[in-house]
């Protein structure tokens, strides 16, 4: 039997058929387009993102002192569905993905040696403390405090009070089910569609370009459009193959040896390289981060033209890409945490996930900074896509590191795409949980087709400005999704008497 395609499914996908269309016909024009609106957006609303982002780390950590932490993420008295080391590791899995792989050495030594955070002198033992804690805060609590208030509030109306895993479903107690079912419900989940697909899609055009890179930089392949074209191809195939088989296994040993495959990186690279300057980077830069939290958080430098075109080319674009990715992860982390209490949840949410991210940046990271630093190497005159083969190439088995990390990005690639054909069919398939094989395999092509479109444009570049376009309209979903879920949990909490100041009775009587 067909399914039935949704009016968010017909509308999302002729919306992305004509960004496709676009870029192939259109590029230059696409290009110049693209980064005209992303530098208004980024210029004009800056500040709207820092704020908004800000608020959404201050909304989580609220629920890790009031009373409405307690109130289960299902029914009252559910018990979890997974063990909490099973849930831990499904987070961590969550977490590590192409981005870390991708930035794991090229982002901290861009700070250190191209462009500084703060305009301070380039290769200076203080651009080595900046580089590392300005990468942990674009990877650590804020990033999956995006992550987490949309999981929190998709898991909360889903298994709480039974409603589908849309979007639009999370703003009833906001606007009413009625229009949450009717046209404006339809535009709000279009909306989500579109910012997932570009999210997704740019992952995966990080991950083509990243693999280009390595089988350029160790074998000297041609690095061009033409590779990655060839390369997104081939994930493609796979992928969409088990898209169609509906191999769960199959994701699920591949999503194991994901996780296999980057400790293995990981305790090479602790064993191989500066060890003791590594966890004293990650000691030292924790440190500084925490301190530097709340000056970070808002920085906009409005008198600093420098410094607010390094914060606009990387925070702004973080809280776009997050942004972006947050309703493909968020129903993903919302699904294997039913029966958590919301204090667990956002702790550990917020918690394990940075806590992993950042010792992954200050072993490749601080390994990459660690070489130029004392004149081993200069990893910063690389391409981003080349920096982490260019610290592998500084050590013994670094041909086989470098192996295996072009095998860890390419099965990241065919599970993240594998997974977002999912996520897609069912957002687009009135949050159905076995969305039919031809809605996912729709889905997979036009992924690939999109990441494929804004390479051929523009590049990486092309992939950041098209993410900040399309994560604006999302966040102020967010927004409203926030004010949605404190109106609906605040009334169930005064129905079970939580939170309530308990008065005491007067002895005077």
């Amino acid at each position: 039997m067909r399914e039935k395609m949704t009016p968010v499914f017909i509308i999302s996908v002729v919306v992305m058929l004509i960004l496709v269309g676009l870029g192939i016909f259109w590029p230059d024009g696409l290009e110049e387009l693209t980064t005209n609106i992303q530098a208004f957006i980024s210029e004009s609303f800056g500040w709207y993102y820092l704020i908004a982002v800000t608020f959404f780390v201050i909304v989580c950590l609220t629920f890790l002192i009031t009373p409405l932490g307690k109130i289960k993420l299902g029914k009252q008295g559910e018990k979890p569905e997974f063990k909490r080391p099973t849930w831990i590791a499904m987070l961590f899995s969550a977490g590590m993905g192409i981005g870390l792989v991708f930035w794991g050495a090229a982002e901290p030594i861009n700070h250190y040696a191209i462009m500084s955070p703060t305009a301070s002198e380039l290769g200076t033992d203080q651009a080595v403390k900046e580089a590392m804690y300005y990468t942990f805060f674009h990877w650590g609590i804020h990033a999956w405090a995006i992550y987490g208030i949309v999981a929190l509030i998709l898991a909360y109306f889903s298994f709480r009070h039974d409603r589908t895993g849309l979007i639009s479903a999370s703003l009833h107690p906001l606007f009413g089910k009625k229009s949450m079912e009717g046209t404006p419900g339809k535009i709000i989940d279009i909306l989500a569609v579109i910012a997932t697909v570009i999210g997704v899609a740019t992952t995966l055009g990080f991950g083509a370009v990243q693999i280009n890179g390595g089988l350029s930089y160790l074998f000297d392949i041609p690095s061009g459009f033409t590779l990655q074209l060839i390369i997104i191809s081939i994930v493609t195939v796979l992928f969409m193959i088990s898209a169609w088989t509906g191999l769960a296994k199959g994701i699920k040993i591949l999503s194991n040896v994901n996780m296999i495959l980057a400790i293995l990186l990981f305790i090479f690279m602790i064993i191989a390289g500066p060890t003791l300057f590594i966890l004293n980077m990650f000691t030292n830069s924790i440190g500084a981060y925490i301190q530097s939290l709340p000056a970070m958080s808002f920085r906009i430098a409005p008198l600093n033209e420098d410094t607010r075109e390094w914060i606009d080319a990387w925070t702004i674009f973080y809280w776009a890409w997050w942004i972006a990715w947050s309703p493909f992860v968020g129903i993903f982390i919302a699904r294997v945490s039913r029966g958590r209490s919301i204090r667990e949840f956002v702790f550990t949410v917020l918690i394990v996930p940075s806590i992993i991210g950042f010792l992954w940046f200050s072993t490749f990271g601080g390994t990459s900074i660690s070489l130029e630093h004392n004149g081993i190497a200069t990893i910063s005159e690389l391409a981003t896509e080349e920096a982490l083969f260019g610290v592998f190439d500084n050590f013994p088995l670094g041909m086989v590191a470098s192996i295996i990390a072009i095998i860890l990005i390419s099965t990241f690639f065919i599970t993240s795409a594998d997974s977002g054909t999912y996520v897609l069919g069912m957002m687009t398939t009135n949050g159905s949980h076995h969305p039919g094989r031809r809605i996912k395999l729709i889905w997979g092509a036009l992924l690939s087709a999109t990441a494929l479109a804004l390479l051929y444009t523009g590049g990486l570049q092309a992939l950041e400005n098209t993410m900040i376009v399309a994560a604006l309209p999302f966040s102020v979903i967010m927004l409203l999704m926030v004010i949605s879920f404190v109106k609906a949990i605040y009334k169930e909490g005064r129905g079970l008497g939580i939170g309530e100041i308990k008065k005491k009775p007067d002895k005077s009587k």
